[in-house]
């Protein structure tokens, strides 16, 4: 794919790819996920992409039992929550993202610290597929 400016839609694309983007801040270094198209730091516009490892750390969660729709479609209820998470990346940003492989049903066994990797994961929606960002314990 060739190299687009920085925007959501790029960031998409690039999920559908499989691929974990952010943008850099050209003027001052500042690294954000989802990419931005203006620093907060230093308020430039010139951002480029800066791909991710795809690797980080559990920082936070909640198990959520009762979701958005598209979620309970899913099958996750009060029976069968799932957990979000805020994973600080190894390259410094956070992001915040559903993590699977971890039992929200038994919170006290998930651990902030641990160590997990990135996954994609799609869904129908009518005739399209969508990507979306998630992670794993490694």
């Amino acid at each position: 794919m060739e190299e687009q400016p920085v925007s959501d839609y790029g960031y998409q694309q690039y999920l559908q790819e499989e691929k974990l983007m952010g943008s850099r801040c050209t003027a001052c270094g500042a690294l954000y996920v989802p990419p931005r198209g203006r620093c907060s730091a230093c308020q430039q516009t010139q951002m480029e992409w800066q791909q991710m490892q795809g690797t980080g750390k559990l920082a936070a969660f909640t198990s959520i039992a009762i979701g958005p729709p598209f979620m309970i479609e899913q099958g996750f209820d009060r029976n069968n929550p799932y957990c979000s998470a805020v994973i600080e990346l190894t390259e410094g940003p956070r992001v915040v993202a559903r993590v699977e492989g971890v039992d929200a049903r038994q919170p006290e066994e998930i651990q902030v610290g641990m160590r997990l990797v990135a996954r994609f994961a799609q869904r129908a929606v009518g005739d399209e597929v969508t990507t979306s960002l998630t992670f794993a314990p490694v």
